[in-house]
């Protein structure tokens, strides 16, 4: 893409004032972020994957602002977008990391349960920091590389934005995901009129077995990766159950080898994927995210020195142009350092609060560069996890800090750099959007760090909830695939008790798919999580490619028809998360609401083609009503 020559023009002129920082707008950008961050919490530790909820946010507050208050304020949509679509990614970057604490106290009885208090600070530092580092970058990021750096979730955000009415109406595709799916997930989990999971092993090849987790959410996601990334998935998936599985059973015959406490061929498919692809996948996940890492070190090194030299840049005096005062921002990061050091229960030594500091302005550099290249979906933020995880625990190890509170403090560390991650290359896309329509940067990031500040409350209660409900990592509701992977890595390192054979084995097949030339991460995930997961994934990417390929139609249709089935598939994930968040409160209260009886594994089948017969039905909906 080619350096915009001309001055750029906003949609709202610097000197043009309009309703922009309101209590609406505030009041509604709170909702939405409590509300997105709670559903990707929990698609996050139920498949490892979350979704972004900046255009979900800006089309329902269309639908809220526009068409049901008869207001008219592009900027007050933009705000609540700003504040709502922080809750995604600090919950992105919370359950990354923070169930560890959980499956630790789980694991151990002298080890305690971490309290609400911690599970917030933590959470609020990280997004704080993710959103201050942002204030030196904004103009050299947002302003002077616009033309060069895309920022295609923002540039996309800014469009919904812009197509006004159209936008508003389009809330309904939103609105109308989220009851279905609300709906489907209460008869399922609720109800248990049907499983949510099916599943089937195969007698005739010992070993292998396949089956569907038939839920809304994954289906959605699998609608917005697409058929490309959801078949990388599914490759990785198949490596597993098809052909690691059914080899151990048959190499391994009757005898026993760790961590396997029974013969290979009594061992039922949960079993061996639980005892050895599982730690297979982590040793792949985990080389995933480092080659993505290395493979971008030009890009960091750029970046990082363009940052260093444009640091201190304030903007303008027009209200388009003024951000944040620097000096707040520095006072902000030294606050936030110093209270992660000196509040007794979060264990941050000294050291610690500095690692804080310089990687995570390193990697909020990265992360906001990254995603103005390549998008937030492709933004390795578990590489630079576990990058920091690895050298943080090492650090911790050298200076004598080992055992349960070293591998606590490695996991706080990581916690807050992986937030800080997230919220950078959020606030980036959000800066973008809004320097498009013509926002004002200051306000914008006072909304973010709202945002952050009422998301990092949730998520402590939300991480609370679900593991009373059901518990982290060995439970089939929450299997935290990405905070169990972090896990492994900071016991790998602090006391060496992993299956080293099996993670290699899994770092050699990371490089060799990098070698071929096949995205390692998504693969990966698929070996790494069970094939249950990735089949309703497949299929949801599939309903996409036949959007795509679908004949007799101009490219607007087409583009229209796919973007209808990203907002109705965002209302999935937002329906099902919110009343997977309902029915833990029912859990954690002992009220049973099963009906009984239970329609079976054909029941379940019949109830999901139901569900992706309505993708395609609102995806084409607004067609139909055209050749009427």
């Amino acid at each position: 893409m080619k350096e915009t020559k001309q001055p750029f023009k906003p949609f709202i002129p610097s000197d043009k004032i309009v309703p922009e920082f309101t209590v609406t707008s505030v009041i509604l950008g709170i909702i939405l972020a409590v509300v997105f961050g709670a559903a990707n919490a929990y698609l996050g530790l139920r498949v490892g994957m979350t979704v972004s909820a900046s255009i979900p946010a800006a089309v329902i507050s269309m639908g809220i602002i526009r068409v049901i208050m008869k207001k008219d304020s592009i900027l007050e949509n933009n705000m609540v977008q700003t504040i709502g679509s922080a809750g995604e990614s600090l919950a992105a970057g919370a359950i990354f990391t923070l169930p560890a604490l959980f499956m630790w106290a789980a694991e151990d009885d002298s080890v305690a349960m971490p309290s609400f208090f911690v599970i917030a600070i933590i959470a609020i530092c990280g997004g704080v920091l993710g959103v201050l580092f942002m204030i030196p970058l904004r103009t050299a990021l947002i302003v002077e590389e616009h033309g060069v750096l895309p920022f295609p979730e923002g540039t996309a955000c800014a469009e919904v934005l812009l197509a006004g009415e159209e936008g508003g109406s389009k809330s309904k595709l939103v609105f109308s995901g989220l009851g279905i799916a609300a709906v489907y997930k209460f008869i399922a989990d609720g109800l248990c009129l049907f499983p949510s999971e099916v599943d089937w092993s195969i007698s005739a090849y010992k070993g292998s077995g396949f089956g569907a987790d038939v839920l809304p959410a994954l289906a959605g996601v699998g609608y917005i990766c697409g058929a490309r990334v959801s078949s990388y998935m599914m490759g990785g998936a198949v490596l597993g159950w098809f052909v690691i599985m059914p080899m151990l059973v048959l190499l391994g015959g009757d005898s026993v080898m760790y961590p396997a406490t029974e013969a290979f061929n009594t061992l039922d498919t949960w079993t061996l994927w639980g005892s050895f692809v599982r730690y297979i996948g982590a040793g792949a996940v985990a080389a995933g995210g480092i080659l993505s890492l290395i493979k971008s070190l030009p890009l960091i090194i750029s970046t990082f020195s363009k940052a260093i030299k444009g640091f201190g840049h304030s903007g303008g005096k027009e209200r388009t142009s003024r951000d944040l005062p620097l000096s707040y921002a520095l006072i902000g990061i030294a606050v936030v350092a110093v209270l992660l050091w000196l509040i007794p229960s979060i264990p941050v030594s000294l050291l610690s609060a500095v690692i804080i500091v310089v990687f995570g302005f390193f990697f909020a550099t990265v992360s906001a560069r990254m995603v103005g290249l390549v998008g937030s979906s492709n933004n390795p933020v578990s590489g630079m996890a576990i990058a920091t995880l690895l050298i943080a625990t090492v650090c911790l190890k050298a200076t004598g800090s080992t055992g349960f509170a070293g591998m606590a403090g490695a996991i706080c560390i990581g916690t807050v750099i992986c937030i800080v991650a997230a919220m950078a290359g959020d606030t980036s896309q959000d800066l973008k959007t809004g320097y498009i329509v013509g926002a004002t940067p200051i306000r914008q990031q006072i909304g973010e760090l709202i945002g952050a500040v009422f998301s990092g409350l949730a998520i402590g209660g939300v991480l609370y909830l679900l593991n009373a409900a059901w518990g982290f990592g060995d439970s089939v509701q929450l299997p935290a695939p990405q905070a169990t992977l972090m896990k492994m890595v900071v016991e790998g390192v602090m006391g060496g008790n992993l299956p080293w054979g099996l993670v290699f084995i899994g770092v050699f097949i990371a490089i060799f798919i990098e070698i071929i030339g096949i995205p390692v991460l998504p693969f990966a995930i698929g070996l790494y999580l069970p094939i249950h997961l990735s089949v309703p994934i497949m299929i949801g990417g599939l309903v996409r490619l036949w959007m795509e390929k679908r004949k007799g139609q101009d490219e607007k249709e087409k583009k229209e028809g796919i973007n209808n089935g990203i907002l109705y598939s965002s209302g999935l994930i937002a329906g099902e998360g919110l009343v997977g968040i309902l029915l833990a409160i029912f859990a954690v209260f002992g009220l049973n609401l099963n009906l009984g009886f239970s329609l079976g594994n054909i029941g379940g089948c019949v109830f999901f083609v139901l569900l992706v017969a309505s993708m395609i039905f609102f995806s084409l909906k607004k067609y139909a009503a055209k050749k009427e």
